[in-house]
This record gives structure tokens, sequence and C-alpha cells, in this order.
């Protein structure tokens, strides 16, 4: 029997217009990006160089202005869509009212990520979640053990969409490798739901052990950008 198909999506980091380089979410120090996938940090021409190496049908961006509460990089999805017309993009932009989620789905390729660091209440993610339902992924956001946002998000697999994306930041660009426990636990209690691994991947390896943990997907930045998954693994895995 073969093995399920992974749906491996890139991600692009943005501060202050220009594409960055994520080490273990800690935002204030993440310096421009240095990629031998594009000249320079335009995050048009770094998402062009991730799509030039294999193509994705989607790409993950975590507006990082907007995450941290100093206003949106609001031409950032029209230039990349327009750039990338066939990709679909996830975005997370710190969006935590359902104005903020009306605004950013109105282009069509967008699907909106909510954050669960950016959640008081459940409440205000029911709120968000109620204006394009099967556009909202939830990203369940942990920093070491910490699980950052409302309790009651993590305990009950109830209150989450069908696709989750497990991030655990402080593994963002560390190469200490995926956290197969928590994906684990996570697609244990998902249901039907699929989730989304994010954070630490390494190589085609770590790729094929999310997978057997169950995990549908996942999300990956610096082992595309340092050549350590091949377009050819890439296309054994995701299948184009």
């Amino acid at each position: 029997m073969g093995h399920k198909l992974l749906d491996v999506i890139p991600v692009l980091d943005v501060a202050r217009g220009t594409a960055v380089r994520a080490v273990r979410g800690e935002r204030e120090a993440y310096e421009p990006i240095v990629t031998p996938l594009a000249d320079g940090a335009d995050p048009v021409a770094v998402a062009k160089g991730l799509h030039d190496i294999y193509p994705f049908r989607r790409l993950y961006v975590a507006d990082l202005d907007g995450i941290s509460g100093k206003g949106r990089n609001v031409h950032l999805v029209p230039s990349l869509s327009q750039a990338l017309p066939h990709t679909e993009i996830w975005i997370d932009a710190g969006t935590a009212s359902r104005g903020a989620a009306r605004a950013l789905l109105a282009a069509p390729v967008t699907t909106l990520v909510i954050g669960s660091e950016s959640l008081e209440t459940v409440k205000t993610m029911k709120d968000v979640m109620a204006e394009a339902p099967l556009r909202t992924v939830l990203s369940l956001d942990f920093l070491g053990d910490e699980f950052m946002g409302p309790d009651a998000l993590l305990d009950d697999a109830g209150l989450w969409p069908p696709r989750v994306v497990v991030m655990t930041l402080a593994r963002v660009g560390s190469g200490e490798g995926p956290d197969l426990d928590r994906i684990t636990d996570c697609v244990a209690r998902a249901g039907a739901r699929k989730v989304y691994a994010a954070g630490g991947i390494r190589d085609a390896a770590d790729l094929k052990a999310v997978r057997a943990a169950g995990a549908a997907g996942v999300l990956v930045a610096t082992a595309l950008h340092s050549g350590k998954i091949s377009a050819g693994e890439l296309r054994k895995l995701a299948g184009r």
C-alpha cells in the first residue's frame, strides 16, 4: 500500500515589508533572509524562488507586523497573488476580529490563519471563524511547553476547525526536529480534522516522520532555503 501524500507548504515570514529568517519565535531578533533562492529579501522574489523549487499549491505567510500589533503589510497578499496566481495563500496577520478577517478574506486566494496567541477568548475565535469557516485554519501556538492562547481551545478539540496547525515556535529555524509527541497527541484528538505540523523540520526524513505521526501536511522554511529538501523528495512525498 502506498503512503498517503503530504501537503508541504513553504513559509514566508515578513516584517517591515521584508522577508525575514524566523528563529525560535524570537521575533525582535529576526534578520532579513539571505537565501540562494532570491536576490535580496523582497517577499515576492523569495516566494517565486520557493515556487521555482517545486509547484507548491499553497504558501503560508506570517505577517509579523500584524501579529505583533504593529499594523498589517496590506500590499503583501495582492502582490504575492499577482506573482503566483495559482497559489492559495494562508495568512496569519494576528487577526482577532471579524472585520479584520473580512478584509483579509476579500482576496479570493486567501485562507485565514488564526493564531491562538492572538486570541483572548474562545468567543473571539468563534467570531472570527464565522466570517468564512471553510477558509479558516486554527494555529495552536506553543512556546516551549506553554500553550499560547485560551486553555479551553487546546483542551476541547470540538472547537477546532477542519484544519489545524500545530506550531512549535521554539523549534522554528532551530534544526531540532519536529515535536512528534505533540503532533501525535493533536492528531489523536483531531478526529477527521487535518493536522499540519510546523517548526523544526530539517530534511525529508522529518517529513516522513510527521506523516507517520498522522499529519496531513507540514510547514517548512529553513530546509527549503538550505537545499536540505530537494525537488525530487518533494515530488515523492507531495506527489506533483
